[in-house]
C-alpha cells in the first residue's frame, strides 16, 4: 500500500517541519476554533481550498461535497450533512463570511450534462447532482451558451448561493448584516478565480 505509506511520510513530515513551526497556532486551535470564513468546496482531488487561498489552519472551516452544491432548507427526516455543517458554521461559529466555490472540469457537473434526469441511474451522486436540475434545463435551453460545463459550473454557484438563502438563519443573519455571501470558480486549465459580482450577475477575474 505505497500510497497509504506516502501519507504516513507527509505526516512525520509535518511533525517535523510545520508543526514544530506552528507550535503556538496549535497549542491555540487545541483549545477551540474561531473561523471567519466558512468555504463550500467540491471534494475534487485538485481544488483544495487551502491551497487555492493559501489558508492557515484555524482560519477556514471548511465543507467538501460533490459539485460544491447546497441543497435547499428542509425540515424533513435523512441525513443532512450539508446543512448541518452550514447551520454549524453560522449559528456556532458565527462565522462573517460563507464562500462557494465551483471549478473547472467539476465532475459531478459532468454527470449532471450527461443525460436527462429520468434516465440517470438512481445512485448517491445522482440523487445529489439533482440540485442541478433547474440550473442544468436554463444551461441546455439556452443556444448561446457554447460552453455548457463551465455554463453549469457557474450556474451551479448561483443555485448553491440561492438555496442557502433559504436557510432562515442564513437570511437572517444575511440581513442583519453579519454574513456576506460569496460566489467564485477557479479554473483548474488556467490558474485563476473569477468571483461573482451578484449585482451584475457576473463571474470578474480576480
Amino acid at each position: 500500500m505505497p500510497e497509504f505509506r506516502k501519507l504516513l511520510e507527509g505526516y512525520r513530515a509535518f511533525c517535523e517541519h510545520e508543526y514544530r513551526r506552528e507550535r503556538e497556532r496549535w497549542d491555540a486551535l487545541a483549545e477551540g476554533q474561531e473561523p471567519p470564513v466558512m468555504i463550500i468546496a467540491c471534494c475534487d482531488s485538485r481544488v483544495d481550498p487551502a491551497t487555492i487561498f493559501d489558508t492557515r489552519p484555524g482560519q477556514a472551516f471548511v465543507l467538501r461535497n460533490v459539485a460544491n452544491l447546497v441543497p435547499p432548507f428542509e425540515t424533513g427526516g435523512g441525513l443532512h450533512g450539508a446543512s448541518a455543517a452550514i447551520e454549524f458554521a453560522v449559528t456556532g461559529l458565527g462565522v462573517r463570511h460563507i464562500v462557494v466555490m465551483g471549478h473547472g472540469a467539476c465532475g459531478g457537473v459532468k454527470a449532471a450534462l450527461a443525460g436527462p434526469p429520468s434516465e440517470r441511474k438512481k445512485g448517491f451522486v445522482d440523487s445529489w447532482i439533482a440540485i442541478l436540475d433547474e440550473a442544468r434545463a436554463q444551461v441546455l435551453g439556452d443556444a448561446s451558451i457554447a460552453d455548457k460545463q463551465t455554463a453549469l459550473e457557474m450556474a451551479g454557484v448561483r443555485t448553491s448561493l440561492a438555496n442557502l438563502r433559504s436557510f432562515p438563519f442564513v437570511a437572517q443573519s444575511e440581513a442583519a448584516e453579519k454574513l456576506s455571501l460569496h460566489g467564485c470558480h477557479f479554473s483548474i486549465a488556467e490558474g485563476r478565480l473569477f468571483v461573482l459580482d451578484e449585482a451584475e450577475d457576473i463571474f470578474h477575474p480576480v
